[in-house]
């Protein structure tokens, strides 16, 4: 490539000017968070941050067709600034994954310089605006006039910039909520934490039945005094069961019987019951000093004591076991009818633009809990998001194919 004569861009292929460049917008931007007080940018939710977006586009592709050949333009869509912008980027990266984010209150000079917010920061936006713009430039380059050629590059880079670009501009419209409801109620209204207040749904979710699958319990001696579990032999605590054998100092207990799901009769006694009501039994047999006792334990419930056996200064207790399933047999009201579903972890069910988890419940009452707290996460942004790794996706198929058909020529 043959140098242009232009002044400060007098070599479009210099790495010095891109650096220095890239220097200043970095520091500019923390200038400005000072000057600021550590404020971090205005948020532009929609249609402020879409009318940004489309504007910011529109004056790319028209700096890249009409002013295509002026050597400020042909420097800012240049590889060392793009390189530059992208070491510059990395830094502010490691900056707010090195600093703890949010951690900062008052005017301490950290505070000021918005080190605390890197990502929602001047110095972050300056950047990776400029970066923008010197990827915008490339994809409009290759783009117009077409070239089949250039499909690769278009995919790849036209893909990353849809995807940068929509990622930062949709964060505001983002929502996340958490909206807490009791069995066999309805609600519409949701709480937003960082907001500490609540919020009207579009859409109201009645809460049918909440239910609790839990492992095994497990057999511990407990120790009142320094509120302590007091670890056996083996040095773990396992899962309760037929024949299991737990070993303390001076004493032993053997798991006899097992009931998973039981209920006391009139005389105390447990007999087998609905895994609903039922709550699991052990009879155990406890050995010390060549002697030997039989005794029932359980985990208790609201409407059964927990059953404990005193061993001296310690407790012999059954705690239940920890959750495996929790799930929401829900049905959801809205503009577009009711539908009902079932929520589990990581398992999330799709309604009127929103996405609905099993995010919690009473964690006090366990199982016999009636509180289903279910979190309800809209972002609308996240198509276009996800169009711009589709097309990242085609265009990297595209390199490898292009690569295996040189590669397999003779």
């Amino acid at each position: 490539m043959s140098k242009v004569s232009c002044g400060w861009f007098e070599d479009v292929r210099s790495f010095r000017l891109s650096s220095i460049v890239t220097l200043l917008v970095v520091s500019t931007g923390f200038a400005i968070q000072y000057l600021a007080g550590g404020v971090g940018v205005p948020v532009l939710s929609w249609p402020f941050n879409g009318v940004f977006l489309a504007v910011f586009a529109a004056l790319l592709v028209l700096l890249g067709v009409a002013f295509r050949n002026k050597p400020f333009v042909v420097w800012l869509g240049g590889i060392p600034l793009g390189l530059s912008l992208i070491f510059g980027i990395a830094f502010l990266s490691l900056l707010g994954g090195v600093i703890p984010q949010g951690g900062m209150t008052g005017a301490s000079l950290p505070a000021r310089l918005g080190l605390n917010r890197i990502f929602s920061g001047w110095p972050f936006l300056l950047t990776v605006l400029l970066f923008l713009s010197n990827l915008g430039l490339s994809v409009v380059w290759k783009t117009i006039p077409f070239r089949p050629s250039n499909l690769q590059f278009m995919l790849f880079h036209g893909g990353f910039w849809i995807a940068l670009a929509a990622g930062l501009a949709g964060a505001p419209d983002l929502q996340r909520l958490i909206i807490p409801v009791y069995e066999g109620r309805q609600n519409s209204r949701a709480y937003i934490p960082e907001e500490n207040r609540m919020v009207q749904l579009p859409f109201s979710v009645y809460l049918d039945d909440f239910s609790i699958e839990e492992y095994s319990p497990q057999l511990v001696l407990y120790d009142p005094g320094s509120d302590r579990v007091i670890p056996g032999k083996s040095g773990s605590v396992a899962e309760v069961g037929k024949g299991y054998r737990a070993v303390w100092p001076g004493f032993e207990v053997k798991v006899l019987e097992y009931l998973g799901h039981a209920l006391p009769d009139s005389s105390g006694n447990p007999r087998p019951a609905d895994p609903e009501n039922g709550i699991p039994y052990a009879r155990v047999r406890i050995s010390a000093a060549g002697k030997s006792v039989d005794r029932w334990l359980n985990t208790g419930s609201p409407s059964v004591r927990p059953g404990v056996v005193q061993l001296g200064r310690y407790f012999l207790v059954m705690f239940p076991g920890t959750p495996k399933v929790f799930r929401s047999g829900v049905v959801l009201s809205g503009s577009r009818g009711r539908k009902p579903a079932i929520l589990e972890v990581n398992k999330p069910v799709e309604f009127d633009g929103w996405k609905l988890y099993q995010m919690g419940y009473d964690e006090k009452a366990g199982r016999w809990s009636q509180l289903s707290l279910i979190e309800a996460v809209r972002d609308p942004w996240l198509p276009a998001v996800y169009c711009g790794f589709f097309m990242i996706m085609a265009g990297n198929a595209m390199f490898f194919w292009k690569g295996m058909k040189r590669g397999g020529s003779v």
